[in-house]
């Protein structure tokens, strides 16, 4: 039996296990797997895979011909023997497309942010965290050795606060340029503005605006004309709407050297297998081609909107506020029943507490399978699931 000392009485695993799990029941905080089949007949409203390609002929054929060819895995760290000519031609088309002098790819988008934050953070950086970072970042800050400050959402006054008043000689700035969960839009002109008068370093974490935001789906650095500011870094990740997994820095070569040198999750890592940088490869070709996979994306996304009153998202992603978690829980199932899967987020993962349903939208969905959609979910949302 396994136990731990607390308050000096005796519980053992068993017993405090049994408690949380209890816990999480009677605040409609439980959740479970469920496994799924390589096709299901549910319209995924769920998922991350925003422009349909984690299926697309092309890249799965392209993943399994780099398996073929290269192997299983990437055997080792990318500092060992880990690293294939498969990652350096990733990293340089990723550059390229989001116009950025350069890349390092991680094995997943929570190694990259991870990896970033605590190679540019010490004892002598203040880390300025929005409150609503994902949670990749939320556990950076937590590792990072800098002084930690959170600041409202989206609150670009208080981040110019925030750093005026700092006594470190450097600075981290943390937003993502989409949210993953409300789905709104960072100011990023607000945002790195404020960080080149006060000497500071914005890390935009773009996981949920490549491939789907702005006019070519580069992201919303590129959108915004900010790709030669040069005291913003780039973060992104291959699993959503590249289709693949892994994820990625972008910025100057000075700063992937020092990853390469420094960033733990990186150096420790095995690196990306290669059938996902064949795949992620394969998929940021298509999207670069293909202008109209990013647009279609955008469309669903307005679609789904409107359904259910609320704005129009700047990506794939938007979210409608449940009374509660059980609330959530029905309206959830009421979709299910009609054959519509959506996500339900609640306490914890929600960062306003808020229990949501939350879309995202695909280019992969026919105009009657949106039309479908679109009316589950507006019967739902107004029949307040029974309240």
């Amino acid at each position: 039996m396994y136990g731990a000392v607390r308050g000096g009485v005796f519980v053992t695993l068993e017993h405090w296990l049994a408690a949380r799990a209890a816990q999480r029941d009677e605040n409609g905080q439980t959740r479970a797997l469920h496994p799924r089949g390589p096709a299901s007949p549910m319209l995924d409203l769920a998922g991350n895979d925003y422009l349909g390609l984690a299926t697309d002929p092309r890249i799965t054929t392209a993943a399994a011909e780099a398996a073929l060819r290269w192997g299983a895995g990437a055997t080792a760290s990318r500092l060992v023997t880990g690293s294939l000519e498969l990652h350096k031609e990733l990293e340089e088309e990723l550059a390229d497309f989001c116009g950025q002098p350069a890349a390092l790819v991680f094995s997943t988008g929570y190694h990259a942010n991870l990896g970033v934050v605590t190679a540019l953070s010490d004892a002598d950086t203040l880390v300025v965290s929005d409150a609503h970072i994902h949670a990749s970042l939320v556990d950076a800050c937590r590792l990072a050795r800098g002084r930690l400050q959170i600041v409202p959402h989206n609150d670009v006054r208080a981040v110019d606060e925030a750093l005026s008043t700092r006594h470190e000689t450097r600075a981290l700035v943390l937003c993502e340029s989409i949210y993953s969960v409300l789905g709104d839009a960072a100011p990023l002109t607000g945002l790195a503005e404020v960080c080149r008068k006060r000497d500071a370093t914005l890390i935009v974490d773009e996981a949920h605006a490549i491939g789907v935001a702005g006019a070519t789906g580069r992201g919303m650095v590129h959108q915004l004309g900010l790709t030669q500011s040069r005291h913003i870094v780039l973060t992104l990740t291959l699993s959503k709407a590249l289709g693949s997994q892994g994820g990625a820095v972008l910025g100057s070569p000075e700063l992937v050297d020092h990853l390469v040198n420094t960033a733990r999750p990186f150096i420790f890592d095995t690196g990306l297998a290669p059938s996902a940088a064949a795949a992620a490869l394969r998929a940021v070709r298509m999207v670069a081609s293909r202008p109209a996979l990013p647009h279609a994306a955008q469309a669903c996304a307005v679609a789904l909107a409107e359904s259910v009153g609320v704005d129009p998202p700047i990506g794939a992603v938007l979210s409608i506020p449940m009374l509660g978690p059980w609330t959530a829980l029905r309206a959830q199932s009421a979709c299910a029943q009609e054959g519509v899967l959506v996500g339900c987020f609640r306490p914890p993962s929600v960062p306003d507490g808020v229990s949501r349903l939350r879309l995202t939208a695909s280019a992969r969905l026919a105009s009657h399978e949106i039309d479908h959609a679109c009316t589950t979910l507006k019967r739902v949302v107004a029949q307040r699931v029974g309240l």
